[in-house]
């Protein structure tokens, strides 16, 4: 069988550097004919594409482009903020969207409307434009997710028919701060934000998962991908990470998707889908005794769930601004300039404030986060 083609849309963040790994590992089974990166390191980019040899680079900062295309003749090299999109256009059999951030929704689209497979772990791309997202999907199965509890659901939700499933269990680690109240988080700090228990990721998304926001993030990306409304998809706290999510069946059985906290599994499901590679990681150890832990979420120290479900009961458009809002008063709390506490709560203040316009477009998201990034920016300066 013909190597599968791969697009790498953010090659050189936790997930393109995991995928690279995996494709490594398995000789023949995928060939690389583009990366895309935002160019701050353009050695690891000119690395990265000679190992894989590459057809396409495209870099978001236009001032490496020269950097990189001299180091690699015979490579097609693009830069500026639309270079992505030209990558997850080319009409790779998969393209592997793992941009953080909203910026991620049009190579989204830009990958279905090539008929590309897309192995999504840009969940941004279905909160900010989910509707525009399943608009442009052109067969069934055409979005992967690679996310980790999202890949566990897919995995699941094989075992029974969709009239069958009373609903989603999303399983959280609890983050940096797990069991702590309201009145604790008060004073945490960026870098306690930072010390996450179990998964090893980019500073923004780890900031996330302590304020409970990724799960947020999570459970609207899951009543997208799953057409499942959000009052059927749960949140429970597993400090061990081995239970990545779980679907509960109308007779009562529920069905969990177990391994150890390793990316590089949904990684290589997303990219060899419906199939499996083998020896993608290691399995779990049954030898060794161990206890796994189910704890309810506490709700008034971790509010974030609550407003994405407000957000998504509000408009199409509201999502976005939840989504935009938050990437702001991270920043803002990065440096110093909003406390822990302060990122959810501004974040619903501008999603209060928000009035969606009637029609759900592109411009209209554009639009949506413009706005929620002014606002949450406004809210943080006084």
């Amino acid at each position: 069988m013909a190597a599968r083609t791969v697009a790498l849309l953010g090659s050189t963040g936790s997930i393109g550097v995991q995928a690279i790994d995996v494709i490594s590992r398995n000789p023949g089974a995928f060939a690389v004919v583009a990366l895309a990166a935002g160019g701050s390191n353009p050695q690891l980019v000119i690395a990265q594409a000679r190992q894989l040899g590459v057809q396409m680079v495209a870099v978001a900062r236009v001032d490496v482009a020269p950097q990189i295309a001299e180091a690699l003749p015979g490579v097609e090299v693009v830069s500026g903020a639309d270079a992505v999109v030209t990558a997850a256009g080319i009409g790779a059999d998969v393209v592997l969207n793992g941009i953080t951030g909203s910026v991620g929704l049009r190579p989204t689209l830009a990958a279905l409307e090539a008929g590309s497979t897309l192995a999504l772990a840009n969940k941004e791309s279905l909160v900010a434009g989910g509707a525009l997202v399943k608009a442009a999907v052109r067969r069934e199965g055409q979005i992967v997710p690679v996310d980790s509890e999202h890949s566990a659901l897919a995995q699941a939700l094989r075992s029974g028919t969709a009239r069958e499933v009373k609903r989603l269990v999303v399983t959280a680690s609890g983050g940096a701060f797990r069991g702590m109240t309201r009145a604790q988080l008060g004073s945490v700090t960026p870098e306690q934000a930072l010390q996450h228990p179990t998964w090893s990721m980019g500073p923004v998304v780890t900031i996330n998962s302590a304020s409970m926001v990724n799960k947020a993030l999570e459970v609207i990306e899951a009543h997208v991908l799953f057409d499942i409304p959000m009052d059927r998809i749960d949140v429970v706290v597993h400090p061990q990470s081995m239970v990545h999510s779980m679907v509960e069946f109308v007779d009562g059985s529920t069905l969990a998707q177990v391994s150890p906290p390793d990316m590089r599994l949904p990684i290589a499901l997303g990219l060899a889908w419906p199939e499996r590679v083998p020896d993608a990681i290691p399995g779990m150890d049954w030898t060794t005794a161990q206890q796994w832990a189910f704890e309810p979420l506490d709700e008034d120290a971790f509010p974030a769930i609550r407003l994405a479900r407000q957000a998504v009961a509000a408009s199409a458009l509201h999502p976005a601004v939840f989504n935009a809002a938050n990437e702001e008063c991270v920043q803002a709390f990065v440096d110093g300039k909003l406390p822990f506490l302060g990122i959810v709560d501004t974040v619903r203040s501008v999603v209060e404030a928000y009035k969606a316009p009637g029609e759900m477009t592109l411009d209209a998201v554009d639009d949506a986060e413009r706005w929620a990034r002014e606002q949450a920016n406004s809210l943080v300066a006084q």
